[in-house]
Formats: C-alpha cells, sequence, structure tokens
C-alpha cells in the first residue's frame, strides 16, 4: 500500500512541475507579445468635435429688405435657382411713381420754354445787329453832311474876316457887313446842329445798344436758371428711379435660395430685415470649431479627419472623407476655427449640401500604446490634486 502511494505522489508532483512550466511559458510569451507590441504598434490619436458643418467654400449672399415697407409680390421659394437679376420680392413704391411723373410732366415743359429763350435771345441779337447798321449808315450820312457843310463855314468865317477889314476901313457899309456875319453864324449853326445829331444819334444808338443788351443778358440768365430746374429735375427723376428699383429686390448671385422666410403678400418689412440667403454656386467644404486645447498645436495643415452627419445614421449613409487645409491662429468665442477639404465621394449616398451639421475627428498623430500610457502616466502625476488638504 505504502509503495503504491508513493508511486502516485510522485506521479503527481512530475505532473504538477509539467503543467507551471508550460503556465509560466505561456504567460511569458503572451508578456513578451504585449510588450513587443506596446513598443512597436501603432494607434491614431483623434480629436473630435461636435460643431461641424458642410458649407459652400464662397461667401453667402443674404437677402434683405433695403427699406420698410409693404410687400406687393414674392418670389421667395426654398431651393429655386436664381440668376443675377431675377427678382426675389418687391415692396410698394405708389408714392415714388407719383413723384416720378410728377417730375417727368415737369421736365417735360422746361425745355420748350428753354427754346422759346433763345429764340427770343437770337431776336434780341439780330435786331441789335440790325440797329447798329441803321445807326451806322445814319452816323455816316450825318458826318458827310457835316463835311459838306464845313466848307462852306469855312470860307464865310474867312469872309467874314475880310469884310471887317473893309468895314473897319471905310470901304464897305455896315449893312454889307452885318449881311456876311450873319451868314456866318448860320453856316456855323448849321455845323454844329449837325455836330449834335451826329453826338444824340452815337448816345442814341449805344442806350438802344445797351438796353438789347440787357434783355439779352436777361434771357440768357433766364436760361441758365431753368437749365438749374431742369438739371435738379433730371437728378430727382434719378433718385425717384433708383428708389423705385430699389423696391424690386433682385438676386445679385447665381445659386439656390438656401434659407427663406415665411413671407406674404401684403407683409410689412422692416429695414434690415433678413428674408433668405442664396447660396452660390461652388465647391463644399467643412467648417469645425475645436477648443483651443484641442486645436492649438496639434491640428494642422495635412491631417485626414472623417465627419458623420446628424439625421444620417453613418452605419447607413457612410461618412465624409476630408482633409485639414487651414487652421486659424486666434481664439473667437472661445473656439478655434477650422477649414477642411472634402475628399470626392461620387458614389456617396449622403446628399451633400449646404448648411448640414456633423460632428468631426482629426486624426492628429499615432503613438505606440507604451507612449501613449507614458504620457498619461505623466499627466496624471503633473496635474495638481484637488483633494490635499491646505497647509495651515
Amino acid at each position: 500500500m505504502s509503495t503504491a502511494f508513493t508511486r502516485s505522489l510522485h506521479a503527481l508532483g512530475a505532473d504538477r512541475f509539467r503543467f507551471s512550466a508550460a503556465t509560466l511559458a505561456i504567460a511569458a510569451l503572451l508578456l513578451g507579445a504585449w510588450g513587443t507590441w506596446a513598443a512597436v504598434a501603432q494607434v491614431s490619436l483623434f480629436e473630435v468635435t461636435n460643431n461641424a458643418r458642410l458649407e459652400v467654400d464662397r461667401a453667402i449672399y443674404p437677402v434683405e429688405a433695403p427699406i420698410a415697407g409693404k410687400v406687393i409680390s414674392v418670389w421667395l421659394t426654398m431651393d429655386r435657382e436664381v440668376k443675377p437679376g431675377d427678382a426675389l420680392f418687391e415692396i410698394e413704391a405708389d408714392s415714388e411713381q407719383l413723384q416720378l411723373q410728377e417730375e417727368r410732366a415737369r421736365l417735360s415743359t422746361v425745355t420748350p420754354e428753354i427754346r422759346g429763350l433763345y429764340d427770343q435771345i437770337d431776336a434780341e441779337q439780330n435786331a441789335l445787329n440790325a440797329e447798329s447798321k441803321q445807326y451806322d449808315a445814319t452816323i455816316e450820312e450825318a458826318r458827310a453832311e457835316m463835311r459838306a457843310a464845313e466848307s462852306p463855314a469855312q470860307f464865310a468865317s474867312e469872309d467874314e474876316k475880310r469884310l471887317q477889314s473893309l468895314y473897319s476901313q471905310g470901304l464897305i457899309a455896315e449893312r454889307e457887313y452885318s449881311r456876311g456875319r450873319f451868314d456866318t453864324k448860320q453856316k456855323r449853326t448849321g455845323v454844329e446842329k449837325l455836330q449834335l445829331s451826329i453826338g444824340r444819334l452815337e448816345t442814341e444808338r449805344q442806350t438802344k445798344a445797351s438796353e438789347r443788351r440787357t434783355r439779352i443778358e436777361k434771357l440768357r440768365a433766364d436760361v441758365t436758371h431753368l437749365q438749374g430746374q431742369m438739371s435738379t429735375s433730371k437728378k430727382t427723376i434719378d433718385r425717384l428711379a433708383y428708389e423705385v428699383t430699389r423696391r424690386t429686390i433682385r438676386a445679385n448671385v447665381a445659386g439656390k435660395l438656401g434659407e427663406v422666410a415665411q413671407l406674404r403678400t401684403g407683409a410689412y418689412v422692416t429695414q434690415g430685415q433678413r428674408l433668405g440667403a442664396i447660396v452660390p454656386v461652388g465647391r463644399l467644404a467643412i467648417v469645425a470649431e475645436f477648443p483651443p486645447a484641442a486645436a492649438i498645436g496639434r491640428i494642422r495643415a495635412g491631417q485626414l479627419a472623417e465627419m458623420r452627419l446628424q439625421g444620417y445614421p453613418w452605419a447607413q449613409f457612410g461618412t465624409i472623407h476630408a482633409k485639414v487645409a487651414t487652421v486659424a491662429s486666434e481664439i473667437r468665442n472661445g473656439t478655434v476655427r477650422v477649414d477642411l477639404e472634402v475628399s470626392a465621394a461620387p458614389h456617396s449616398a449622403i446628399p451633400m449640401q449646404h448648411g448640414l451639421p456633423g460632428s468631426i475627428e482629426v486624426q492628429v498623430e499615432k503613438i505606440t500604446p507604451a507612449a501613449l500610457v507614458m504620457r498619461n502616466a505623466g499627466r496624471m502625476l503633473t496635474e495638481p490634486r484637488s483633494d490635499v488638504a491646505a497647509t495651515p
């Protein structure tokens, strides 16, 4: 009995040693494999944000009411394709239309009035020229008569001197001397009358010419005044026409109406009220907002990313592949903006359109598990502990 029991104990001891050696070998093999994986394998680290959206890479053009007023026509329809110049809605412009008609009617009467004044100026100028020629002829005729009368007067003056000499010598009678003096005086008076007539004609010509020129200047002043009124009316017409045009709001770019307000005919809009937005034709991009700690120094251009859209389960529709394009260098509203380029996906089931929100994860680096463990351990050791009691 004792011999058999001793053999059993020896057999059991041998089996236990073999089991322990195999266990240790397997454990060492697993530990070595894990160590090799921890030191050699690469795992990807991601930064994730739920604040991401698809946007067109061109500016969105808002549709706003330029002035306050009542809406009389509406062509705002969601997803409507528009071209530059297409009407979107119209605001009432009855008052401006009436003022525009009044100014045009006023302007239509000014032009004939100016034409009439120019005709009067031409008539006055022609009359001035005719009178000037007539006075020139009359004055020249009077001067010719004066020249013709000056010779007899000069001869009579010399004859008077001769008669005076004869009379002083007693050679002629006083009657004959008096007759000679009278004849000389009469001829000198005729010359003086002709001189006075010429002076009167010169004065009369200047007076009438001055009156004509004064009337011409007044007519020209009236023309200038009317031209000023006409210029003012034209500017007023242009302004009113612009005001009327402003009340028909048109698309300024080609694109699609991606946002419209509930607007009906007869509604009153205020100045600057946003009534819609035009999404221009362009490539789609992703705009994401990351916390500063996640973005600064970690997210860089060229890094790969994936976006999951809200309302489109990624298991059914898939994800959108992207690549980081730019990273903002400053913090705004507590976040850092990151722009990403969308990779082409021609067979994607996702309806790619502007404004779709979602979440995005950016692959920021690859690291070994061992380095990751050591980094986290170091971070835990260096972080201040909040449960340490304050030293008294």
